[in-house]
């Protein structure tokens, strides 16, 4: 599906954005792959490593929030997979406006540009924090994945069509705890918010190869959620400094006991399949075609969260997913 044609990454310059294209030129033979982000130092870092050097991998400065850059950057593109957004919880309460400019209005900015470049396909990275949210950067993303689903209404049937991929935390990312605790080790004591806490594991390889995944098979509006397992973050930091003493010092602002990736007042509306469940849109104004894709539906009540998951991170899968932060 993807040889002799052309992607573009927003926020390419990303732990994500990096591993997606990575994969992408070692998977297949693309005619052209856009790194579309505004930080030209980490655009510069790129562009000087072997991993990076292949002709097809153009670098094209611009911000989401410039929808004539957009335009002039999804020129011949065919798919587009939308990473880019402002992320950190404190400073989107601080700077509220600012994570609005970029993962609200950014977002409807990818639609209209991907609308008018006639790009066939769009796929958008959400977040847990979308479900049921409790801080601002939460609310945007969910903002943002109603703007995505609702694109499909001006597709106009045959033209571009929009879907969301949901998961929780990827390991090592911007944010993860666990090269915070490797950090904090040599201090001989970790910062723990609660130890009881539990979260959604993904290792960043299986996250890119699920979004290649969604964007082949998507029709349009599904909401793609994969199947992942869950630990405590007790768990991790006793793999990562398992000599260190912890200072609990309780869940920070704007931050949750536990993940929810399908809360309860969804589970009407989602089909399940073997590695992943699909939320279908509320309405469907464009015609829903998610119905032969198959799937199972849920029961009226189901919820996928962390603290629920019947599938738990066994000391062996907790050691290989987080083998490069594990002293040796």
């Amino acid at each position: 599906m993807f040889d002799g044609k052309s992607i573009l990454v927003t926020g390419g310059t990303g732990s994500f954005g990096k591993e997606f294209v990575r994969a992408a030129l070692a998977k297949y033979q693309l005619k052209k792959i856009i790194i579309y982000s505004r930080d030209e130092l980490k655009q510069s870092e790129m562009q000087a490593s072997q991993l990076f050097s292949d002709p097809a991998v153009r670098f094209f400065l611009g911000d989401v929030r410039d929808r004539d850059r957009l335009e002039l950057a999804m020129r011949g593109v065919d798919f587009v997979v939308h990473a880019a957004a402002l992320k950190q919880v404190p400073a989107a309460e601080y700077n509220p406006h600012e994570f609005i400019k970029t993962n609200v209005n950014g977002a409807t900015n990818v639609v209209e540009a991907a609308l008018k470049a006639g790009v066939k396909k769009v796929l958008a990275l959400s977040t847990d924090k979308a479900v049921n949210p409790v801080n601002l950067y939460g609310a945007t993303k969910l903002c943002s994945d109603k703007v995505f689903i609702a694109a499909n209404s001006y597709g106009g049937g045959e033209g571009t069509i929009f879907s969301v991929v949901r998961y929780g935390n990827v390991v090592g990312s911007r944010g993860s705890v666990a090269p915070i605790f490797e950090k904090q080790r040599a201090t001989g004591s970790l910062t723990i918010t609660n130890p009881e806490m539990t979260r959604f594991l993904l290792p960043i390889k299986q996250g890119v190869e699920f979004v290649f995944k969604s964007l082949e098979g998507m029709v349009g509006g599904e909401l793609f959620i994969p199947k992942i397992p869950s630990c405590t973050v007790g768990e991790i930091a006793k793999l990562i400094a398992p000599k260190c003493e912890w200072d609990v010092i309780g869940l920070r602002p704007g931050e949750k006991m536990h993940e929810t990736l399908i809360p309860e007042d969804e589970s009407r509306n989602v089909l399940e399949f073997d590695d992943h469940f699909v939320i279908k849109p509320i309405k469907s104004f464009w015609g829903n075609k998610i119905g032969i894709i198959g799937g199972k539906e849920c029961c009226d009540g189901f919820v996928y969260a962390s603290n629920k998951n019947s599938e738990h991170c066994t000391e062996s899968l907790l050691k290989d997913m987080l083998q490069d932060f594990i002293q040796r």
